[in-house]
Order: structure tokens, then sequence, then C-alpha cells
């Protein structure tokens, strides 16, 4: 994934690009922080699913808090300034290993656009089994930051995003969302995508602008 990062970058200028406007440049983390750090990152996502869905008794409860500061405790000694994590720098696990972004795995990076599959969990759930409309917008902003990468264009933040709920998105069910950009006007790169079922149908569909950063701009 990582050269396919690099390669994304043909159709934009390398030098605009590289200033990011006022962003540091950030690497990739060359070895997806270890041959530990998904199982680590997949446990914790694990316990995001249970702590939304158990209903323990009082002494599980104590036990399982004392645990889970006994892992603050542990951790708490190794925090890096951004971009030395490898949460959200490691291209070969799903969502880079960031817990924020959803676990899905990029089977599509080029020019032409970015394609994810994956599923939400029982954590991102609504009600009623369905997703929570508020990660959808979440799973399309992620996307779009990856398909302006791909597409070369220089580091940009979002303008506006507006999504279209067509159905019901379902938890715990294998969905695909691609998006690509549509036309590019000076700064502006104007972009959509679709989240579709197994079968093909629209869940959702989403536009946005990404607006490129000026130099220093943060």
């Amino acid at each position: 994934m990582s050269e396919q990062v690099e390669r994304g970058r043909g159709r934009g200028e390398v030098d605009d690009y590289e200033q990011h406007g006022g962003f540091p440049v950030y690497r990739a983390a060359e070895d997806n922080g270890g041959p530990d750090f998904g199982r680590l990152v997949e446990a914790l996502r694990t316990i995001q699913d249970l702590g939304v869905s158990t209903a323990p008794p009082a002494d599980v409860v104590r036990q399982a808090a004392e645990q889970a500061e006994a892992l603050v405790a542990l951790l708490e000694p190794h925090r890096v300034p951004e971009g030395q994590q490898p949460g959200g720098r490691s291209m070969g696990l799903p969502g880079r290993g960031s817990l924020l972004m959803m676990p899905w795995t990029i089977e599509k990076f080029d020019e032409t656009g970015v394609r994810s599959t994956g599923e939400f969990r029982r954590f991102h759930m609504g009600g009623n089994g369905a997703a929570h409309g508020g990660t959808l917008p979440l799973l399309f902003d992620d996307l779009f930051g990856m398909v302006t990468h791909a597409y070369g264009r220089p580091i940009s933040r979002t303008g506006y995003l507006h999504v279209n709920y067509r159905k019901i998105t379902p938890i715990n069910t294998q969905l695909t969302v691609e998006g690509q950009v549509d036309r590019v006007e000076g700064r502006k790169t104007f972009v959509s995508a679709r989240l579709v079922d197994a079968e093909g149908t629209l869940l959702a569909d989403c536009e946005a602008l990404m607006v490129v950063l000026l130099p220093g701009q943060p």
C-alpha cells in the first residue's frame, strides 16, 4: 500500500504536494507498527464492540476497569508526537491501524479512484441493527482524503460534505465504498463516492469539495 501511495502522486506537482500547506510531511510506518501492533488494534476494537454490547455484573466491571487502567499505565509512558505513532500510519492494516477510522481494507488506490471494503461493527451501531448515521460521513470523508491523495492533489481540507442516505446501512455486513475525483477547478477538487452492499444495492452516496491548502495554512 505504501508503494501505491507514492505512485498516486502522478497527476499533481510533487513540489506542491510536498509543501502540504502547513502540514509536516508524514510518512507511512514502514513495519505497520511491528508484528503485534495489528493484533493490539484488533483487540482494542473488540473491546470497543464489547463496551457497547455487554452488561457484565459488578465484579466483572470492576475487574475490567482495573485491567483497562493497567493497560493505560502500560502505554502512557510511550506517547509520541503526531506523525510518529503507527496508529493511522500503518497502511497495511485495516483502517491504517487507527481506532477512529473504520477497520476497512483498501482494494484499489490509483488516479482513477479508491475502493475499500469492510463492515460497520457493533461499536458503530446507532440502533436497530443499523450503522449510526454519523459514521457514514466519517467513512466518506476519510475516503475522500485518500481519493485526492491518489489523484496527486496536494493536501486538502474538506470544504463541504453532502451525504444522501438511500437505505439503512447494516452492521456486521460486508460493504464496499468507492470514490473518485469528478473535476478540478484551481484549488478546488470535487469528489463523489457510493456505498453499496454485496448485491450492489446503493446504501448511500456522497459528494464533497476538497480545498487545497495554501502555503503555511493548517
